[in-house]
């Protein structure tokens, strides 16, 4: 029924203006009786979808606090689920989007052949709205970026999307989970190619490619890298810049508006990101894509964005008006406007200065830029942001969880001056407790929750006072875990023989995430250190009548093992400290894995695990090399100190 209105209406087109009204009356007139024939008849009481099998995780794609915990910082603040709303009726879904998203075709259905998905102006029109496209692309070792950057859209009631697969296995997995999908031809690997790679290179020449063949198709192309996600609808957003040919994102980090209007452009002196970048399908627009194509493909060592900043400021200025914030660069004929910083986030300005926040302003987009340890420590970004989608069973450990409230004087916080030597004072009260933490884990085969990192110092590529001048950053404040720790380390499996067991951790925010299941919820179990020979300190399995377990400091594993075995059903045991918790490992030597003999004890292999999972602090003004690595077990050197090394064979890991 619905495909003979559109043939009708085709024909209507084709004839007089007159039939046009009339089609148009009649099938307005159609849709809104059976909206209420429909609404008044299904009425079901959970009209949601579900998400990898997972739990409705709406809520958590709409967040719009922080999750720093800063003292002068609000607390973020999760909105309530959504109501359950009727299903809409089979023609009210037609007219209201532009096909499902999130429905698998039937398993019994063969996939269509490959020629099917490539792209075209007519599989770009079948997405297309208010003649917008939003596309991303990548290949399958970023599918969970991908499928968390569709997520975003789809609870943003944002249906005109497009993901562009650089692999046939990433094409066939998003097409089986219903996402729009199309082929890029590029045949790359489905593994992770790391930034800087000549194969991250092709995958940013890949990038211009798709712009310079998307804008004669006449549509306006909102281009993101997947390492982003969507916290607000940025089309209405784009809309009021009607002029503009290009809208970019930037690598700004000092504010140069308060409210949400575009970056004054004479004051950024930062880079123009093309990890969201508006492009409108003019002619000025046209003539950048394709000189810009050019370049990259006449010299594969010139990195996209480089060569992007390198054309388009050919020439700035002068503005376009005086109010719009537009400019010309490029030829002369390019209307360009930069995003502003502030809600257009960059790793920096989101979680380091959390811009938006002191600005009072809501978010439209966070890109993880600015930030260490690979893939690795951008998913753990996005995660401790609580806007990264995971399976049920990442917020379900078999073995549980453990977490602990990490203790801080307030004179390493807050007294005296930022210093290299106040900042190290302080991580390094944090890293001792984190590392008793990461044993008791180790031995209680649990997964660490790991606690906020408290920081005075800033951690960039290059010298700097500290933080980066005219910044919002405010001292101290909680720092992302890559920030101190090699996040890709930790998350890296290594061989047991000569590490021990590998140790499972999650983003300081993991247990105020929404989507935590009400199983874990409320199976929670509060340990209270206490002195052994005080009244009532010994080592028991027997709660308190108020519900916490008594525990003794300074015990053994054998002690640890025998008390906590008996909580092996508890999902979440939370530590009130770790401080002097744990005596270390009993160390037998002779403990043996798949019928070999372990050639290092227990603590041994714990110590060299742990020493590589922290990184290094970026870097001292005027000193050639500025950095200082992090020492898991700094408190065993006597007169220690926090200094660059000195000599080329000093520059490497803590041993």
């Amino acid at each position: 029924m619905v495909e003979g209105w559109r043939n009708g209406f085709r024909e209507a087109t084709n004839s007089k203006p007159l039939f046009v009204t009339i089609y148009a009356t009649v099938i307005i007139g159609v849709l809104v009786s059976s909206f209420y024939v429909f609404s008044a008849i299904y009425s079901p009481t959970n009209g949601s979808t579900s998400w990898l099998s997972s739990p409705p995780l709406s809520t958590a794609g709409r967040i719009r606090q922080a999750p720093q915990e800063n003292a002068t910082f609000q607390t973020p603040v999760v909105p309530p689920p959504p109501r359950s709303l009727p299903l809409p009726s089979p023609e009210e879904a037609e007219g209201k989007s532009l096909g499902k998203i999130w429905v698998s075709p039937p398993r019994d259905k063969k996939m269509p052949p490959l020629e099917s998905f490539k792209l075209t102006k007519e599989l770009f029109g079948e997405r297309v709205k208010d003649n917008v496209i939003i596309v991303t692309f990548g290949n399958y070792a970023f599918m969970d970026f991908i499928l968390t950057w569709v997520k975003h859209l789809t609870d943003l009631d944002i249906s005109n999307l497009l993901v562009g697969a650089m692999d046939t296995k990433l094409l066939e997995a998003l097409y089986w989970k219903g996402v729009p999908v199309f082929d890029m031809g590029s045949h790359m690997s489905t593994v992770d190619v790391g930034w800087g790679s000549p194969t991250f290179h092709k995958m940013g020449r890949e990038k211009v490619i798709l712009i310079d063949s998307v804008l004669p198709f006449g549509y306006e192309l909102l281009m993101c890298d997947t390492d982003m996600v969507w916290l607000k609808n940025p089309l209405p957003y784009l809309a009021r810049y009607p002029d503009a040919d290009v809208l970019t994102s930037s690598d700004q980090v000092v504010p140069t508006v308060v409210d949400d209007s575009l970056d004054i452009w004479q004051q950024v002196g930062a880079a123009y990101n093309i990890g969201i970048f508006h492009w409108r399908p003019t002619e000025p627009a046209k003539k950048l894509a394709k000189e810009w194509k050019e370049m990259l493909l006449a010299d594969d060592k010139v990195w996209d964005q480089n060569g992007f900043n390198e054309i388009v400021r050919k020439q700035l200025g002068p503005s376009v008006d005086g109010d719009s914030g537009l400019f010309y660069a490029y030829d002369g004929n390019l209307k360009v406007g930069i995003l502003p910083a502030s809600i257009f986030c960059s790793g920096h300005t989101y979680f380091v200065q959390a811009m938006y926040q002191q600005l009072r302003l809501e978010p439209y987009a966070l890109h993880t830029t600015f930030q260490y340890a690979g893939t690795e420590g951008k998913r753990h970004r996005l995660r401790e942001g609580m806007v990264f989608f995971d399976p049920p069973e990442y917020y379900d450990a078999p073995e549980g969880f453990i977490s602990f409230k990490p203790s801080i004087p307030k004179s390493l916080l807050l007294d005296g001056k930022h210093t290299i030597e106040s900042h190290f004072t302080l991580v390094n009260h944090q890293m001792k407790q984190i590392r008793s933490a990461l044993a008791i884990a180790s031995l209680l085969n649990r997964t660490l929750v790991m606690p906020p990192i408290w920081c005075r110092l800033d951690r960039l590529w290059f010298g700097h006072p500290g933080t980066l001048v005219g910044s919002m950053t405010r001292q101290p404040f909680i720092c992302p875990l890559d920030h101190v720790f090699e996040v890709n380390i930790m998350l890296k499996e290594l061989p047991e023989d000569e590490f021990g067991p590998g140790i499972g951790i999650r983003e300081y925010s993991f247990l105020d995430n929404p989507a935590l299941p009400k199983q874990v919820k409320e199976s929670w179990l509060d340990v209270q250190l206490c002195q052994e020979g005080k009244e009532g300190c010994e080592a028991t399995n027997i709660t308190t009548p108020s519900g916490f377990l008594k525990f003794p400091k300074r015990s053994n594993e054998d002690t640890f093992k025998a008390i906590f075995s008996s909580f092996n059903d508890v999902k979440v045991i939370k530590f009130s400290s770790v401080e002097d918790a744990f005596t270390g490992f009993s160390d037998k030597a002779s403990r043996s894995l798949n019928r070999e003999i372990f050639r290092h004890g227990r603590e041994e292999r714990f110590r060299r695990r742990v020493k590589r999972y922290v990184g290094i602090w970026c870097c001292e003004e005027n000193k050639t090399p500025g950095h200082i690595y992090y020492d898991m077990y700094w408190d065993e050197k006597p007169g220690w100190k926090p200094v660059p090394p000195q000599t080329p064979e000093e520059d490497h890991p803590p041993v």
